[in-house]
């Protein structure tokens, strides 16, 4: 059943999904487009904004969920009062059961969120949190399937799939499972994020009009573009 109506927001944390900015380990897809180093610097900027988006959400508490080899890099980039949390055991599926294991208690409102979607509006984030006070699961489309927030009040063992997790059907597979566990289940309005070339291609466009969403971002794009010469194949 639906948990019920809570007004206020200091109930809520924002758990930032991330991995420290190493070579193989971020960002991966993006290899066809961008050189290793390059993958590095964008993926930093990424997540540099994405925890200013976070922490400009006045009321909602910011934390991270990292692999356990990454906690003490990334405390560093995150700096004071945001709390960086390990997970147990490997991938994703088990980094998004953690979050809810680790911040879920007596209600409180739980939205793990990527590290690459800065350019998200304030205002999705807090469209999540309210979610919440109407039903068990709130969930982010992307639009190649996937989700770039899930949210809940509580955790749902068994909700998180391994196999399905990182590929076309993971949103499908994700509401399959909650349907099976009868939670009841909102989406937020559909977004996309930073996983293929053309996301990025998509992103600088949109950045160059409106660059203080991801300034850190936008910057770093900026400064590629004009480095990179005419007829270059990638950045």
């Amino acid at each position: 059943m639906p948990p019920e109506a809570r007004s206020a927001i200091s109930d809520c944390t924002l758990v930032i999904m991330a991995k420290a900015p190493r070579p193989g380990g971020v960002k991966t897809r993006l290899a066809a487009g961008l050189r290793p180093d390059a993958i590095l610097g964008l993926y930093r900027c990424l997540l540099e904004d994405t925890i200013e988006l976070a922490q400009s959400l006045d009321g909602i508490e910011t934390a991270m969920m990292s692999p356990a080899d990454d906690v003490e890099e990334l405390s560093s980039i995150a700096g004071r009062g945001v709390r960086v949390v390990a997970q147990t055991g490997t991938g994703l599926a088990a980094a998004l059961t953690a979050v809810f294991e680790n911040f879920a208690a007596d209600g409180r409102r739980v939205v793990a969120f990527n590290s690459d979607s800065p350019h998200l509006p304030p205002s999705k984030i807090r469209q999540a949190f309210e979610a919440l006070t109407v039903c068990d699961l709130v969930v982010g489309p992307t639009h190649d399937g996937g989700y770039y927030l899930v949210g809940a009040t509580a955790r749902h063992p068994g909700l998180f799939a391994t196999a399905a997790l990182g590929t076309t059907n993971a949103l499908d597979t994700l509401l399959a499972r909650a349907a099976s566990l009868k939670l009841s289940v909102r989406l937020t309005d559909p977004f996309y994020d930073i996983d293929v070339p053309e996301d990025l291609t998509r992103l600088m466009e949109e950045l160059r009009l409106t660059p203080e969403r991801a300034p850190r971002t936008a910057n770093w794009l900026a400064q590629c573009t004009e480095a990179a010469s005419p007829d270059a194949g990638n950045l």
